[in-house]
């Protein structure tokens, strides 16, 4: 099973920049061409689909997402509005559903199992592990022990050392832990938000960030650090389930000088 995992596209209304300084939108839909030519069974989207959570950036996702022929599995970020985030994606044909009240779960069934964790704040931009949330995640992982499964989040429930985005971090991560630690069936945790690709441990499991197809953020690890950002190659995450054990890889977007003779 191959999963293809994008983040952060932060779509615009049609013919403005992201941030004034980058066409999103574009880079958006040349990262689901390169999906498009990998095959996935699956296609994630770890959250900020939109940059203001505006009714014309969700068509536009609408419409560049329909042309896909594999289920895909998106939660919202900080960036997104959740209820417009909702109505937007309805009626797209290969979705796979969202819940139908407060947070915007998912869940996709296959060889490997992935579960979608909005822990979204609306109006804030930091995450939040609702007792509720906390419940919801323990009786799904619950209806299915024996299937490996990844839990996706957007704003992960770790510090980065990254301090400008670690202010924004899920709070309340002891009641993720405890729940992870009731369900040996997970075997990875993936995250968005930081516009990186970021590699740690969390409750024991590997933990993962996707870089976003829109701006990079700037790796700037000194306390107190000014925020900024870089325009750098996109890229994505690929998962690979085979023989039994899961392999996440790095894939640049966009078309490079290759190939070469292998030496």
């Amino acid at each position: 099973m191959l999963i293809a995992h994008l983040s952060d596209p932060h779509l615009c209304k049609p013919g403005t920049l992201y941030q004034s300084v980058l066409d999103s939108n574009a880079r958006f839909a040349d990262a689901l061409t390169d999906v498009a030519h990998l095959g996935p069974d699956l296609l994630l989207l770890s959250g900020d689909l939109a940059e203001h959570g505006r009714p014309e950036e969700y068509a536009l996702a609408r419409q560049l997402l329909g042309r896909l022929m594999v289920p895909v599995l998106v939660i919202p970020g900080n960036h997104d509005d959740r209820e417009g985030f909702r109505t937007g994606l309805s009626g797209l044909p290969n979705l796979v559903p969202l819940t139908r009240t407060g947070p915007l779960n998912a869940v996709a069934e296959g060889p490997v199992r992935v579960v979608g964790l909005d822990v979204t704040v609306p109006g804030d931009h930091h995450g939040q592990m609702e007792q509720a949330q906390a419940d919801w995640l323990d009786r799904t992982l619950s209806a299915a022990p024996a299937t490996p499964t990844l839990v996706m989040m957007h704003q992960p429930p770790f510090d980065t050392g990254i301090g400008f985005v670690d202010a924004y971090r899920c709070f309340n991560a002891d009641r993720l832990a405890q729940v992870l630690a009731r369900h040996p069936q997970v075997i990875r945790l993936l995250a968005g938000h930081v516009h990186r690709l970021i590699l740690t441990e969390f409750a024991g499991l590997p933990a993962l960030t996707s870089p976003s197809t829109a701006t990079s953020l700037a790796l700037r690890l000194d306390p107190g650090a000014d925020p900024a950002s870089f325009t750098e190659p996109p890229a994505m995450l690929l998962h690979l389930w085979r023989d039994g054990r899961l392999v996440s890889h790095l894939q640049p977007l966009g078309q490079f000088p290759g190939p070469h003779p292998f030496f």
